[in-house]
C-alpha cells in the first residue's frame, strides 16, 4: 500500500513538473513573458549603435522595446507621418504614438500620460550629443527641443533639454 502511494506521488510530481516546464516554455515562446513595461517597435538602421543604446535605456526605464533593424527607414518614417525636417535616425511606435529620434522616456511617459488626440508623434530632431543614447564622455551635452507633431503635421515645442 506505501509503495503504491509512493508511485502516486512520484507520478504526480513528476506530471507537475512537466506541466510547468511546458507552460514557461509557451510563455517564453509566445512573448508573453516580458519586462512587464509599455511596448514599443522601435525601427532602425542595422548599422546605427546610438539606436541600440536610446532603446536600452528605455528598457531600463520601464519600457518593454522589440528592436527590429530595417533597410527602408524613409518608408516607415513616410507611415508615420515624421515630417522629413524634423526626421533623426531611428523611428518608434507605441500606443499609436511614433517616436522619432532621442526623446527622452520622461517626454514619451508625459505623452502616453496625456495621450492628446491630435498629437501624432513626439521627435528629437537631428541627434543632439547629449541625450539619451547620444552621451559622449567628456563631452558637453547640446540643449535641444522635443517636438510634438500633430495629425497636419505641424510641429509645437513638448520639452526643452
Amino acid at each position: 500500500m506505501r509503495r503504491r502511494l509512493a508511485e502516486k506521488f512520484a507520478r504526480g510530481v513528476f506530471g507537475l513538473s512537466l506541466v510547468t516546464l511546458v507552460g514557461v516554455a509557451a510563455v517564453l515562446a509566445t512573448g508573453v513573458a516580458s519586462s512587464g513595461g509599455t511596448p514599443m517597435v522601435v525601427y532602425k538602421d542595422p548599422n546605427c549603435g546610438c539606436c541600440t543604446r536610446w532603446a536600452e535605456q528605455l528598457d531600463e526605464q520601464g519600457f518593454d522595446t522589440d528592436v527590429r533593424a530595417v533597410g527602408d527607414m524613409a518608408s516607415i518614417k513616410q507611415e508615420a507621418g515624421v515630417p522629413g525636417r524634423l526626421s533623426s535616425c531611428h523611428t518608434a511606435k507605441v500606443e499609436g504614438y511614433f517616436i522619432e529620434g532621442h526623446v527622452p522616456a520622461s517626454d514619451i511617459r508625459r505623452l502616453l500620460e496625456e495621450r492628446p488626440r491630435n498629437i501624432a508623434g513626439l521627435t528629437a530632431p537631428g541627434m543632439p550629443l547629449g541625450s539619451p543614447g547620444m552621451e559622449v564622455p567628456g563631452r558637453k551635452p547640446q540643449s535641444y527641443t522635443v517636438y510634438a507633431i500633430d495629425r497636419e503635421g505641424k510641429a509645437h515645442p513638448f520639452a526643452s533639454h
